[in-house]
């Protein structure tokens, strides 16, 4: 029998059917991948979440592993050791280094033979063993650097005469000769303690093997009693300094005395650097240090000025308003003039206040920082007088920051290039300042400062920057005064060894015959002097009779 062809009715029929069910197998197979999608995406959601979480986990772990660090330190009584990392802005952006990273302008001597040749002490004539008949072609020099320690013990017989009168006479010692060690043995006690960071245990022992029957106690007094000469000297230098250079670098650290935290200020130029410890780091304390010696109280129209700008109350000002000029003779003499006044010297807060004022005023009668800059880290002791702030330390804000998501991690980098770059730029200028270029540099300056990330931290952090523009911007006005304050970290470094090395101080002498001692060393130093013949000169041992002009000059007139 014949199977009879399907109309063309039901073939359209058959095929809408399997259209439809392929469609509802499309649209099935379609709600199923926006249903995997959808699970994705909220896997992926909390794995960000989690990957978030992990990393703020991190940085408190890191917080507090690094409380635990000072902990230690401070169970240990030594400073807690930085949470980050140097900051690589200032050398990455030298302008004198090549594309290469390389810095031909380091100012290193090149390898050659060396410059003493004309200080040969002694000349030693070999001969040789020669058969006749041989020529005589003069002779090869052969150089040898030595040294030669001897101890010596030295004895003064001193003639006594008896005066028809009855009066017995004894012959005078040489000058400079009062106690039973001499200036030579002082001058290298001096350079090793202070240059050569060695401790007075190990000194001892030193110059017991060499033949010097000296004890510790001795050693000791050696090294902290009558230096009145080397502190004056010191103080001079700090006055010379504060007078008459362009600008200072100001830093501090931590140090021991008597058992107890204390903290040593740093105060320094291109020409000079000085130290002093005291147990407190207040802006009272830094002023202080800023009168230079004087112990006069001031009050003038800086006094008043400074008053004002520190938000004193305006009775309080006309109470102290006087014309002309007030000096007081110590701090006594100045208390009693304000209680004469109706001020009430028990109020700890307001009598702080007065007496800033008055050290101000002192300062600005001197002549003290009259056009000085102080270039600081942005500790508040340090925000005086005509203030620049250090470059690396705002960019190490930027550093410290602990960004949790991968955005945030972009802004931040972002900023820091920016800035790294602005950076760059100054010092390029300060090289050939331009004043036309420094509205240039403002603008710049404010368009990378009021950028807005949307990582909260980070804007605020560069709010408050914005904020101390004029000072992030000194520059400008002063192409002189340095970006940073790496010199100040470079003199501490010394004080820091030395503290690591000997600890704390344990009597006035000692602290002041540490400060003092560093700071003429440094200063020497950065005067190109020999700290050795420097104490030659002034114990008077120098054996060629080299004489070494006052310190304070050499600051002054190289400043």
């Amino acid at each position: 029998m014949k199977k009879s062809l399907p109309s063309v009715e039901h073939v359209e029929t058959l095929s809408l059917v399997a259209m439809r069910r392929l469609v509802g197998g499309l649209v099935e197979e379609l709600h199923a991948i926006k249903a995997e999608v959808a699970t994705l995406r909220s896997e992926n959601e909390a794995l960000r979440q989690d990957n978030a979480e992990l990393r703020l986990e991190n940085a408190r772990l890191k917080l507090e592993n690094q409380q635990l660090r000072d902990e230690i330190a401070r169970l240990k009584k030594l400073p807690p050791r930085p949470p980050f990392r140097p900051s690589g802005m200032d050398k990455a952006t030298d302008p004198t280094r090549n594309n290469l990273g390389d810095d031909r302008t380091s100012g290193k001597l090149p390898r050659g033979p060396k410059r003493d040749k004309n200080r040969i002490t002694r000349t030693v004539t070999l001969k040789a063993d020669v058969p006749e008949g041989s020529r005589f072609k003069g002779y090869k020099n052969f150089l040898v650097r030595d040294l030669v320690l001897s101890a010596q013990l030295v004895n003064y017989r001193r003639e006594r005469w008896l005066t028809p009168q009855g009066k017995l006479i004894t012959a005078p010692l040489p000058d400079g000769v009062a106690s039973g060690f001499g200036r030579n043995l002082r001058r290298i006690c001096l350079a090793l303690h202070a240059q050569g960071q060695v401790t007075t245990p190990r000194l001892t022992a030193i110059l017991n093997s060499i033949g010097v029957e000296i004890s510790k106690r001795q050693l000791v007094r050696l090294l902290t009693t009558d230096l009145d000469p080397f502190i004056t000297e010191d103080n001079a230098v700090l006055h010379a300094g504060l007078v008459s250079a362009p600008f200072i670098t100001v830093d501090d650290t931590g140090a021991r005395h008597i058992r107890r935290n204390a903290y040593t200020t740093q105060i320094g130029g291109e020409r000079f650097s000085t130290f002093r410890t005291s147990l407190s780091k207040s802006r009272l304390n830094f002023l202080s240090i800023l009168k230079a010696g004087h112990q006069d109280y001031i009050l003038n129209d800086e006094a008043i000025n400074w008053l004002r700008t520190q938000g004193a109350e305006q009775a309080i000002v006309e109470k102290l308003k006087t014309r002309p000029t007030t000096v007081f003779a110590d701090q006594v003499a100045f208390l009693e003039y304000l209680t004469g006044r109706g001020i009430d010297i028990f109020d700890r807060q307001l009598m702080r206040l007065l007496v800033e004022a008055g050290i101000w005023g002192t300062i600005r009668h001197h002549g003290l920082l009259s056009n000085t800059v102080i270039v600081s880290d942005d500790a508040g002791q340090f925000r005086v007088g005509n203030h620049a702030l250090c470059w690396i330390h705002c960019e190490r804000l930027l550093q410290k920051l602990m960004p949790a998501k991968r955005r945030e991690v972009r802004c931040v980098e972002l900023i820091r290039d920016l800035v790294w770059r602005f950076y760059k730029a100054l010092k390029a200028w300060k090289l050939k300042p331009s004043p036309q270029a420094a509205d240039a540099f403002r603008r710049r300056f404010d368009r990378i400062f009021t950028l807005r990330t949307g990582y909260d931290v980070l804007d605020k952090l560069l709010v408050r920057l914005h904020r101390r523009r004029q000072e992030l911007l000194k520059v400008l006005e002063h192409p002189d005064i340095p970006l940073h304050t790496n010199a100040s970290e470079n003199d501490l470094r010394t004080f820091v060894t030395k503290r690591k090395i000997s600890g704390g101080t344990m009597s006035f002498n000692g602290r002041i015959a540490r400060d003092t001692m560093l700071g003429l060393m440094k200063t020497c130093q950065k005067l190109g002097i020999s700290f050795y013949t420097y104490l030659g000169d002034r114990l008077r041992v120098n054996a060629d009779g080299s004489k070494i002009p006052p310190l304070a000059d050499l600051v002054s007139s190289a400043t």
